[in-house]
């Protein structure tokens, strides 16, 4: 259990869950130390926190000579980064370009598990998230008001073990299906991209599976979906959407469910 009036550190991604984050360590009495990515997390985060630095992606070394600076010995990864600027606008500095040697793949894992074991070594521990926000986390259940038929359940079965097996290479997180055939696969485009594409292919009526990985490290890479998800499936007329309970982040769930009924977009979380 983290104590009260400690400092908490916040590496910073993209999207709204930094903010999030750091608005419910604040609630606490506690000081956060933020370090976010140029490019990635949003300039809001700046007012919602106690100190920032910026960085650029890969600049471990100037990442952990800012929590060091402010006595941090606890800190958290929240928000996403985005995997296509790895190919163009990262800008590792000494400390990230040792890390990046060492490493045989650049699956997200391996890399996150590598600074985290760097941080540890400079006596940073990192924390789940969740200690925060639990109840952003997937309830189980069937969410929405209708819920998928027969074969909808079918699809989920099938798409729930080849999304496992995706997910135990660490390619990602998510599967689109149809019929019991694979239509999409998660990659470097992200979620979104893979809904797209998967749904259409499918016409309609795609079931879109999103899990966490066999060994998920619920410290960092958190699946999560929200409402921009079921927007983007209404696009291409999905018609189920199936997570993780308790494994999956998700935003604006209220908002996520009315849209969802309204389209008819069965959510199970299970």
């Amino acid at each position: 259990m983290i104590k009260e009036q400690e400092i908490i550190g916040l590496i910073a991604g993209g999207g709204q869950f930094p903010l999030m984050v750091a608005e419910a360590v604040r609630k606490r009495g506690q000081r956060v130390i933020a370090v976010a990515h140029i490019g990635d997390t949003e300039s809001l985060l700046s007012d919602r926190v106690d100190e920032i630095t910026w960085i650029k992606l890969g600049q471990l070394g100037q990442l952990i000579k800012a929590l060091k600076k402010s006595g941090v010995k606890k800190a958290l990864m929240a928000g996403t980064i985005t995997k296509k600027r790895m190919f163009g606008n990262i800008r590792p500095d000494l400390k990230g370009l040792t890390v990046m040697s060492r490493l045989a793949i650049f699956h997200d894992d391996d890399i996150l598990r590598a600074v985290a074991k760097e941080l540890a070594d400079e006596g940073i521990e990192i924390v789940s998230s969740n200690i925060y926000l639990p109840e952003i986390s997937a309830p189980e259940g069937c969410l929405t008001r209708r819920g998928p038929d027969r074969s909808e359940k079918e699809d989920i079965d099938f798409g729930w073990r080849i999304a496992k097996g995706l997910g135990r290479l660490d390619i990602g997180q998510c599967v689109v299906v149809r019929k019991k055939t694979v239509l999409a696969l998660e990659a470097l485009d992200g979620t979104d991209e893979t809904i797209l594409r998967g749904g259409r292919l499918a016409g309609e009526g795609a079931v879109v599976v999103k899990v966490s990985k066999p060994d998920q490290d619920l410290r960092f890479d958190v699946p999560s979906v929200g409402l921009e998800t079921v927007e983007v499936m209404s696009q291409v007329k999905a018609s189920v959407l199936a997570v993780e309970a308790g494994k999956t982040l998700m935003f604006d769930r209220g908002k996520m469910i009315t849209f969802a009924n309204r389209q008819g977009i069965s959510i199970i979380s299970r």
